[in-house]
């Protein structure tokens, strides 16, 4: 149980790692607005990308995980969707979460996209997030998992442990100063 729970912290943490790296990469190259910390802690991570990840792992991805040649693949419309729903669904509540205990979200608001919901959510993105969706699970997920086993269970824990405590130090640096 030990060694699941610090895998899957492992993967948490590298998506959400990933996940910031894709919202600088927007912020600064794409958008040009320049660099700002685009997570809500002080480390280079945004854990709803994290929790996205985790969520697309245990609904979406066993619908996938053992199946061969052009079965997985018929199957990306439907992760495809999946994907967008699930990921839609947390950015909203997310927004709602964040809106409650800091007073804003920390993205930008949707309000000049065509199809937006009280501006926290809209059709564009959550496109973008189901075309990540199936990149992470059929491509990524993958080679993280023989990652994460090549480490071995002593490693993996070792590692999941640092991780544990660097979030958890940031998390308590964050909420004391804001």
């Amino acid at each position: 149980m030990k060694e699941k729970i610090s895998k899957y912290f492992i993967f948490f943490m590298l998506y959400a790692i990933i996940g910031w790296c894709y919202e600088v990469f927007l912020e600064v190259i794409v958008y040009k607005w320049g660099f700002t910390n685009r997570g809500v802690l002080f480390g280079p991570y945004c854990p709803v990308y994290g929790f996205g990840a985790l969520a697309f792992i245990f609904t979406v991805y066993p619908l996938i995980r053992n199946k061969k040649g052009w079965k997985k693949y018929l199957m990306i419309p439907i992760v495809f969707l999946l994907c967008i729903v699930i990921a839609t669904t947390i950015e909203l509540i997310t927004s709602y979460i964040c809106e409650f205990t800091m007073g804003s979200w920390p993205w930008q608001t949707y309000s000049s996209y065509k199809y937006n919901f009280q501006a926290r959510i809209a059709l564009s993105p959550s496109i973008r997030f189901g075309l990540g969706g199936v990149v992470f699970l059929y491509i990524l997920q993958p080679l993280f998992e023989k990652l994460v086993e090549k480490l071995g269970n002593k490693k993996t824990n070792t590692i999941a442990i640092i991780l544990m405590l660097i979030i958890g130090i940031d998390c308590l640096i964050t909420f004391l100063i804001k």
